[in-house]
């Protein structure tokens, strides 16, 4: 009986030294760039084709291509050519441009999941910074990962914190993107 006691009692310290230390919490490392940018969506509604950014390219049965779906908008597929800026101002000098689609993924609550770049040829920023992610939109700040780059982001790794700046309506929405990147060549 002694024996089995000796021999359970470092299984047993090294398994509560296991949980105290998962329980800890790993600081965060600091990020190697750290960037705020604007980007400015405007639907296109049947009657802005002038100024629009985006376009409804699939819905669901029960919508159509120029209004967005009811039921929280669940299976639209939206695809964007936005401009991005360094402020809130649309009308500020874009400094790339946020390409790619978010399609809503859930009738019970207004969510997206979204798929992009900001495409950049600036004189302060050549190549692209890849985001992919849930966009829960309900929520005031959404984390996304930053997947990838090519050119002054190649291969570049991170987390972006979206938040809805504006909207007016279905029509325009602005969000401010505080890209933390934490790999950076």
């Amino acid at each position: 009986m002694a024996l089995k006691t000796l021999t359970s009692t470092p299984v047993l310290f090294l398994l509560l030294l296991g949980f105290s230390a998962a329980s800890t919490p790993r600081p965060r490392p600091r990020p190697c760039k750290r960037m705020v940018l604007y980007f400015h969506d405007i639907l296109y509604n049947g009657h802005n084709s002038h100024n629009a950014t985006s376009a409804i390219v699939g819905s669901p049965a029960w919508g159509d291509r120029v209004t967005l779906a009811g039921q929280n908008h669940f299976g639209n597929v939206v695809v964007f050519d936005d401009p991005i800026t360094v402020d809130n101002n649309l009308h500020s000098p874009a400094v790339g441009r946020a390409q790619g689609f978010y399609l809503y993924d859930k009738k019970e609550i207004f969510t997206a999941w979204v798929g992009f770049s900001f495409v950049f040829n600036s004189t302060q920023h050549k190549g692209s910074i890849n985001f992919a992610g849930a966009d829960p939109l309900m929520n005031k700040t959404r984390e996304i990962s930053v997947i990838g780059g090519t050119g002054d982001f190649f291969m570049t790794r991170g987390v972006a914190t979206l938040m809805t700046d504006a909207f007016e309506g279905e029509v325009y929405f602005r969000l401010r993107v505080d890209i933390n990147l934490y790999e950076c060549w």
